[in-house]
């Protein structure tokens, strides 16, 4: 006898076969993972067998595989043709007698157990073959919202089992290996979550472009999920750092506010449409969807569903505007970086040019070819293999086209939207989010996508040249020193932190200012007295934060809590902001607080800025950022570095003012280090070394006050060489001294990057840490792994 429905509540993963992999992982989490705090609405499912049942009345089955059988998925017309043709065909089967009495039982039983008919449901697919760890259906089969009564729920549900024969499951079951008739369909009929009234999102338990396992990867925006899945919106963005959460402590590493533009809500009474869209308010747009508490009570419940599973994986949540809890609606295994195996693959553009528009990057890849602006699906056909795609935004059915693109570029969606997901796949670089993509490049214009930069993907104009490499990182050599690297970019932290280090030596304060603030700091303590045109291009950068000081301090502490999450438990090296009084004159209302100098390189910078009255309070507020990601988040593994000190007056005041901040030497661990780059700190580095824990050699400045020139001058750029005799007699009094002493001595200066003599050279001095740009981290651990070979 066929059973035809379970409930989810009876369901587990052994019952993949029975009701596909989404039904079967909700009923896995209802039995097993309640008790502890993952919310899974209830409801029934029908089965594998019920389907296969359908499908064979009156022989549509033999019908079905005939079509398919002679059917060339690549041929894109074809396949539009006969897709089509097969759904029509499963529209018009009426249910087997037992089926349809078992779906008007169980909707009568999930009545009775609301107390009322007039509640609304979902009604999901699920395949027998999907949700598999080496297999994602992203979005194929389709889903309906707001479905309300047992004529609806009849409905939907074949239509859930046509969407078996969408264009792009069809032809993805022929490039992934799957036979047709093996698969079969299972419609989950769950209690609708109220996410139009509040908001919903996508989480995965690994960062989705490096694969970095500790962190929790958050997508949020208001209404119902299928805006976010989509791709229609581009959502707030979270990063949560895994252990930090375990501890109990302050865990979100990165907060990003999308535009959010529109939300999908239900449809008015009476409309023949389950839902509706309507755009958000512009004040919404500018505040984050859900809180902070919400995103951490949201990243323990993906925890719990990680560890349940022992595997990474891709979750859709919702908030319920009438209960205001959070409930998982979907789980599945993510099938694309936890394949990943001891391979980094690097891309770097050998050229620049004009910036045609950015988005959300996907990939960490770069693609180049002719642009295609494609508007519709019918227009799929212009898609060469190896242009760049350009359109709207992409849904399932665009799959069969996705796959022949060097590159993907969307005007909207976040990085968990349909194009990013497939993108990932299919190994294609993609740039998600862009708004304008599709006005501002040109029909046929060559372009080139750069996925490689950061959390930024650009589009360039023209077909540039690129570099591809890959490393295989199944083993490094043992050397006499700790290679570090330099890195200022957290959109980058996680990437980087996968090739081999010794952690970060050096974090510039500099580059999270100036991409991820924007402002001078001086402009956000006195927002308030700036001038109307000031303020409304502030506005918006801020508006989601609790004021504008609060908006320096947390952006500052999410940059360099990501590098300090991203590298722990290794040293991550923060070197406080050393702009130069022209660097800051950049910074939106910089003019207003910066002197013009004759030579800013030897002016107004480093220590002698956080001692100096009028800037103090900049100075505290980089200092809170710091005890924040050290204190409350227990990042200790970040040390301070201080710049540009020149005199021990100098060396003196800024350690008693850091200590008054709270940031004391030796206190919960904190280490204190000098950046060595003026002749007096060689000169007299027994007596800077009393207020420090070590040096950490900039080379460039060292050089160029060394030898009297200027770096930024073209006119004496032949000069400059850190290699220059007296430069390294500067620098060999500094490790002498710091060896003898017992202190730590590192270098993050250009000048080991760029010449390997001079990182043997400096290996030999006996240096304890060498810190790199990480494109030459590999190259440079070799060499100096040969080198050692003589000592």
């Amino acid at each position: 006898m066929t059973d035809y429905v379970r409930w989810l509540s009876d369901l587990g993963m052994d019952d993949v076969p029975i009701v596909g992999g989404k039904n079967a992982s909700l009923g896995e989490m209802i039995q097993n993972l309640t008790d502890v705090g993952v919310q899974v609405p209830g409801g029934f499912a029908t089965t594998a067998e019920a389907y296969r049942e359908f499908l064979a009345k009156d022989g549509l089955d033999a019908r079905i595989r005939e079509a398919l059988d002679a059917l060339d998925v690549d041929d894109v017309a074809a396949l539009a043709e006969v897709g089509p043709r097969i759904r029509g065909w499963v529209m018009e089967q009426p249910f087997p007698e037992g089926l349809e009495s078992a779906i008007d039982a169980a909707y009568a039983k999930l009545v009775e157990e609301a107390g009322s008919d007039a509640v609304s449901w979902a009604v999901r697919s699920s395949a027998t073959a999907e949700d598999l760890p080496d297999a994602s259906f992203a979005g194929q089969q389709e889903t309906f919202l707001n479905v309300q009564g047992l004529d609806s729920i009849k409905h939907r549900i074949k239509e859930v089992f046509a969407s078996l024969f969408n264009d792009r499951a069809i032809s993805y079951r022929v490039h992934q290996g799957f036979e047709h008739h093996n698969v079969a369909l299972s419609a989950g009929i769950q209690r609708m979550v109220r996410s139009d009234l509040a908001a919903s999102g996508v989480m995965f338990t690994l960062d989705t472009e490096s694969g970095f396992r500790d962190a929790v990867f958050i997508t949020a925006s208001y209404g119902l999920g299928e805006m976010v899945v989509q791709g229609a919106v581009n959502p707030d963005e979270f990063y949560v750092h895994k252990p930090t959460l375990e501890a109990g402590r302050p865990a979100i590493l990165r907060r990003s506010v999308g535009d959010k533009a529109v939300r999908m809500v239900y449809s008015d009474a009476g409309s023949d449409q389950l839902v509706r869209t309507e755009p958000v308010p512009e004040a919404d747009q500018q505040r984050f969807s859900i809180s902070d508490a919400e995103v951490e009570a949201l990243a323990k419940q993906a925890l719990l569903i990680e560890r349940h599973y022992g595997r990474p994986m891709d979750i859709e949540w919702a908030k319920d505007g009438i209960d205001g809890r959070l409930y998982v609606v979907q789980a599945r295994p993510e099938t694309v970086q936890s394949r990943s195996g001891n391979v980094i693959e690097r891309y770097t553009l050998q050229e620049k040019a004009d910036v045609l528009t950015t988005g959300r990057s996907i990939g960490n890849r770069i693609g180049a070819g002719a642009a295609k602006i494609v508007n519709s699906i019918a227009d799929m056909h212009r898609v060469e293999p190896g242009d760049v795609l350009i359109t709207d935004m992409t849904d399932p059915d665009w799959e069969p086209v996705m796959k022949r693109a060097a590159a993907i570029v969307t005007n909207r969606g976040g990085r968990t939207c349909h194009a990013a997901i497939i993108a990932r796949e299919l190994g294609v670089p993609a740039v998600v989010g862009c708004n304008n993509a599709t006005e501002v490049v040109k029909d046929g214009q060559a372009v080139t996508v750069s996925c490689a930069e950061g959390d930024t993907g650009f589009i360039y104009d023209g077909k540039l040249d690129f570099e591809h490499k890959r490393i295989e990182l199944s083993a490094m050599p043992e050397i006499p020193v700790k290679i570090m690297m330099n890195v200022g970019n957290p959109d980058r932290a996680f990437a980087f932190a996968a090739t081999p280090n010794a952690g970060i030596g050096l974090a510039r304060l500099e580059f999270i200012i100036n991409n991820m603030i924007g402002i001078h700091p001086k402009a956000l303590l006195e927002y308030d007295q700036l001038p109307e045109e000031l303020r409304a291009q502030i506005a918006p950068r801020i508006a989601a934060y609790d004021s504008p000081r609060e908006f320096y301090v947390a952006k500052l502490a999410e940059g360099i809590s990501t590098l300090a999450a991203a590298f722990a438990p290794n040293s991550v090296i923060v070197r406080m902001s050393d702009f130069k009084s022209n660097e800051y004159a950049n910074l939106i209302a910089g003019p207003r607080y910066e002197p013009e100098e004759e030579n800013p390189m030897i002016g107004f910078r480093g220590a002698g800025r956080y001692v100096a009255d009028h800037f103090r309070e900049c100075f505290e507020m980089e200092c809170e950022a710091l005890k924040r990601v050290r204190d409350d988040m227990g990042l200790t593994n970040v040390e301070i570095m201080i710049p540009f000190v020149r005199t021990l007056g100098q060396a003196k005041a800024v350690s008693e003012a850091l200590a008054a901040q709270g940031l004391e030497r030796g206190k919960n661990g904190l280490r204190l280090i000098m950046m060595c780059e003026l002749p007096s700190n060689a000169v007299l580095a027994d007596e800077f070394l009393e207020y420090f824990d070590g040096f950490s050699i900039g080379s460039n400045d060292m050089t160029q006050l060394t030898l009297g020139l200027d770096r930024d001058s073209g006119l004496v750029a032949d000069y400059f060489d850190e290699r220059d005799p007296a430069v390294k007699k500067m620098l060999a009094m500094s490790i002498a001294a710091c060896r003898a002493k017992g202190k730590y001595v590192g270098i993050c200066g250009q000048g080991p990057s760029d010449h390997k003599d001079f990182a043997d050279w400096l290996l030999k001095q006996g240096i304890s840490s060498i810190s790199l740009n990480p494109d030459t981290v590999i190259d440079t651990w070799l060499y100096l792994a040969e080198q050692a070979k003589t000592l």
